[in-house]
């Protein structure tokens, strides 16, 4: 594969090591080669194209390879996957033949695919609801509650966030721009609240008031910023797809639905105050 900062090349120490390219700009698509054997494992109806070689099968539950318990074990995991916003189901891609062979998932928003592996960022990775795109096999999609009752009201995120662990490459899907930022220890960033993509358990993620009350009400920024307090990496979209929607909703007009998107606390009143 093309050598670029949006691929990789396996390492033959690694079992689950998989060679990828990232594809596109705007509209991305990340492109798998997997040797005899290997597998990938991915959210239903993210395929673009694979080669014959590879059998593709739907597993109940994330199709890590630690889902232990039978059934019930099976079913707690797809609970978990279901509460988080997606599919009880994933579809897990296995090259049956000799040779490489490629198969390729696309994000099905406009933005960044982010490729991370987890091994090198502590193993464990906490991101927004529907980040999950797709990962080598034996990466487990889990649950991460927000202890704070703010936090979880107002955070931009809720209650529940994905907790992607293991060891192996993970690709999350994030709206528009990404960036990584490492925060030293006791370094504070204030975040859009539905601009924070994802972080490691390491950082504090909490809320504080945007300001004055006037800029509360009028600036059109919120009520609250989120606060990420280091040690650790987070990783910030410039464009969350509830963002996105709450445009096409108000261009739409008042027949296309309620906006529910980041804004001032006026509604209607503040988006004509703000130009919208």
């Amino acid at each position: 594969m093309a050598n670029s900062p949006w691929s990789h090349s396996r390492s033959s120490a690694l079992s689950d090591d998989v060679d990828f390219e990232i594809k596109g700009q705007e509209l991305q698509f990340v492109e798998i080669e997997l040797d005899p054997g290997e597998s990938a494992v991915a959210e239903a109806g993210a395929m673009v194209w694979k080669d014959s070689s590879i059998d593709m099968t739907t597993v109940f539950g994330d199709g890590s390879a630690d889902q232990g318990g039978g059934f019930m074990g099976k079913l707690l995991g797809a609970g978990k996957r279901l509460v988080t916003g997606e599919s009880l189901f994933t579809t897990v891609f296995t090259h049956r033949g000799s040779g490489k062979a490629r198969v390729s998932f696309a994000a099905p928003v406009p933005g960044a695919i982010l490729p991370i592996k987890l091994d090198e960022v502590g193993g464990r990775l906490i991101c927004q609801k529907d980040a999950f795109l797709c990962a080598a096999r034996g990466v487990s999609i889990g649950i991460h509650f927000q202890q704070r009752i703010m936090t979880g009201l107002f955070g931009g995120e809720g209650f529940i966030m994905q907790k992607l662990e293991g060891d192996g490459w993970v690709f999350v899907q994030m709206g528009g721009t990404v960036i990584e930022r490492e925060l030293r220890h006791g370094e504070e960033l204030h975040v859009d609240t539905g601009c924070v993509a994802a972080f490691q358990p390491s950082v504090e993620f909490d809320v504080v008031r945007a300001g004055s009350v006037k800029s509360m009400i009028f600036g059109g920024e919120g009520v609250f910023f989120a606060r990420l307090r280091g040690p650790g990496k987070v990783w910030i979209q410039s464009l969350p797809f509830s963002r996105l929607a709450g445009r096409m909703l108000a261009a739409a007009g008042s027949t296309g639905g309620q906006s529910r998107g980041e804004g001032s606390l006026l509604g209607s009143l503040g988006n004509l105050i703000d130009g919208d």
